[in-house]
């Protein structure tokens, strides 16, 4: 009951500084906003930051690596193979492809390299994680007949085709083993059907990868198929890649066979990601810092305005750790209401990014226009309109966004703490003020 009434009176007094005693003095209000920045600031840039990396690993998994990857199964044994390997709890999903590089050419003149990938015509049943990457502008997925090809949105635009146009798809191991002749007699060369234009939000996939059929795509590759694997949690890849191991040892042409995971793919890339998330997070952070400081400074000013009330309080019987925790919790208040004021609005633009955009377009185009008539009344050349991310600079349809909980917690307990830090240092200073030496000349 003692401690209670205790902290009763700690809250009064420290309720009482920090809401009437600072009223001369805007370091509490500067505060708070200082730390609602921060923590607004650091949600938003998160966000579109895994927003854009989430969506470009997901892409890489999801199309090009997969979860996991199983080469050198016979043509003969891949459907076996197959229901193998789903049989193993925890895959989703097993796809057969063949890839080669080649050379595609459209209606305009020139050529362009791409990757070619031949995926079975019902892919999308048996891996529906790809087709839903695949969005498609034109056309839909569809690879019923045998010269039928998926063309990346950006690769369509440089070759100038749409659908129903046809593409030459030329094999460059044809090309480097025929030689000129490879493109004078058609050997190595077919000509394909465009059926679908689609967009994945990879560019390098939209400007350089084409789907054709897998019977279409062994005309120009050699090697055996790859089987592509999903499983349910990509972070469980080691052990489910010894699960895929015991599923087809001891089956006759699976010898050969060798397995590996998406961390063997793209490792470079997925850590340059890591660490520039990690640098924008410490560069963005730095905001809680410069905040920390101006509270270290406003709380020491506190101190030695109030040197005389702390050695009353100190005098009447309040020990030092109460007085300390009275200016503690002036920190935690003004922490606790920056976080929180910074995590609403935060939250709101992250989870609406795009309206969000589209406001500040309409509002900057709104004051262009009031120029624009100013300026065209004087014979002046008129502002063009504002866009964020404009279509003929950026390869963007809209700006991604991901809210991640774990990482919004995190930066809401930074903010909060930083204050609560910066309030704990400063209130060391109360145990050099001494009630006797205070009020010696009151």
């Amino acid at each position: 009951m003692r401690d209670k009434k205790n902290f009763k009176w700690i809250w009064f007094v420290a309720a009482r500084y920090i809401f009437r005693k600072q009223k001369k003095s805007p370091s509490v209000v500067l505060s708070v906003l200082g730390i609602a920045t921060g923590v607004l600031a650091l949600i938003v840039i998160i966000s579109v930051m895994n927003g854009f990396q989430l969506g470009f690993i997901e892409s890489i998994l999801e199309i090009s690596s997969y979860h996991m990857r199983i080469g050198s199964v016979p043509v003969e044994r891949i459907e076996e193979a197959r229901e193998a390997l789903l049989d193993v709890p925890g895959i989703d999903a097993v796809l057969p492809f063949l890839e080669f590089q080649g050379i595609i050419r459209g209606r305009r003149r020139g050529q362009q390299a791409a990757l070619v990938r031949g995926i079975p015509a019902d892919a999308p049943m048996m891996d529906p994680g790809m087709a839903a990457r695949l969005e498609f502008d034109w056309g839909s997925f569809d690879l019923r007949e045998r010269y039928d090809a998926l063309v990346g949105a950006g690769l369509a635009m440089q070759l100038g085709v749409g659908i129903g146009d046809e593409i030459n798809i030329f094999s460059i191991s044809s090309i480097f083993a025929l030689g000129a002749d490879a493109s004078e007699d058609g050997a190595g060369s077919r000509a394909f059907t465009v059926t679908g234009i689609f967009r994945t939000g990879f560019l390098e996939y939209d400007m350089g990868w084409i789907f054709v059929g897998m019977e279409a795509a062994e005309i120009f590759s050699e090697g055996d198929p790859v089987l592509g694997v999903k499983i349910a949690n990509r972070f469980h890849d080691r052990r489910m890649l010894e699960l895929a191991r015991r599923a087809l040892e001891g089956r006759p042409g699976f010898e050969a066979a060798d397995f590996s995971s998406w961390r063997d793919y793209n490792r470079a890339f997925f850590g340059a990601l890591r660490t520039e998330k990690l640098f924008m997070f410490i560069l963005v952070g730095l905001i809680f810092i410069v905040v920390a400081l101006n509270i270290y400074q406003a709380q020491r000013r506190m101190l030695l305005e109030r040197r005389e009330e702390i050695g009353l309080l100190r005098a009447v019987g309040g020990g030092e750790k109460a007085v300390r925790t009275i200016f503690i919790l002036d920190g935690a208040i003004v922490g606790l209401a920056g976080a929180v004021l910074g995590l609403i609005p935060g939250l709101l633009i992250a989870l609406n990014i795009a309206p969000f955009f589209y406001g500040v377009e309409t509002i900057v185009n709104a004051v262009i226009d009031i120029i624009n008539t100013a300026v065209l009344f004087f014979g002046a050349d008129a502002i063009g309109d504002f866009a964020v991310f404009s279509p003929a600079h950026f390869f963007l349809v809209e700006v991604p966004s991901r809210v991640i909980p774990s990482e919004v917690v995190l930066i809401f307990t930074f903010g909060f703490l930083s204050s609560l830090l910066a309030a704990w240092i400063a209130s060391r200073r109360v145990s050099r003020i001494l009630p006797a030496e205070v009020l010696r000349y009151e």
